[in-house]
């Protein structure tokens, strides 16, 4: 009963950690809202096209940070696998849905990055070098974004994971990123997706 208990509360503070808007602040302290330039986003992307590169690289450190210490917090306490999974799960949608911003928020692939690196870090860094690859090649930072995140199951499966928190947490992250770029998913597929480095369209 009292590990259900602590579960419980981590998963609740990995939430709230999750819901720490890292794009919206950092552009807040420029004197711009975030979500009323661009698409719309706080994420790294729309940081970067309406602010500049320091904004943007401030938000990929502090994203991935605020994962990774939502997924330190059951271990901390001595719990297991399945709490790990699920505060890590917590946090990415407390970045994706979040409390604070009327449950809008980022595209959590930041924060799935920093999730997964602590439980399994040399798969997450295959699947960030495969997606920084997509990105530089075809400069759709929505594909690359996907590609990284498509080859997260799938590392996992190849290193013999048939089921288990680890898989179903990678495979939930996958879900939760092809659900938040949906949109962005059509504009591929229609051919008007926003390239980086590109001024005109919405991403």
């Amino acid at each position: 009963m009292l590990d259900v208990l602590l579960a419980a509360i981590t998963i609740v503070i990995a939430y709230f950690l999750g819901t720490i808007p890292s794009g919206y602040l950092v552009a807040k302290v420029r004197g711009v809202n975030i979500q009323q330039v661009g698409s719309g986003n706080i994420g790294a992307t729309n940081v970067l096209r309406a602010l500049g590169v320091v904004p943007a690289i401030i938000v990929v450190i502090l994203d991935p940070l605020k994962g990774a210490l939502a997924t330190l917090l059951p271990g901390i306490v001595g719990l297991g696998p399945w709490a790990t999974a699920l505060a890590g799960l917590a946090a990415v949608l407390g970045n994706d849905f979040n409390v604070l911003l009327r449950m809008k928020g980022g595209k959590g692939i930041a924060t799935s990055i920093g999730v997964f690196m602590v439980i399994d870090p040399l798969t997450t860094l295959m699947c960030v070098v495969l997606g920084v690859f997509t990105i530089l090649l075809s400069r759709y930072v929505s594909l690359g974004s996907l590609v990284g995140m498509a080859a997260l199951p799938l590392f996992v499966i190849v290193q013999g994971e048939y089921i288990g928190p680890r898989l179903l947490l990678a495979a939930a992250l996958f879900g939760l990123a092809v659900y938040r770029h949906f949109s962005n998913i059509q504009r591929l597929v229609a051919g008007n997706e926003r390239r980086l480095g590109d001024r005109s369209a919405k991403s």
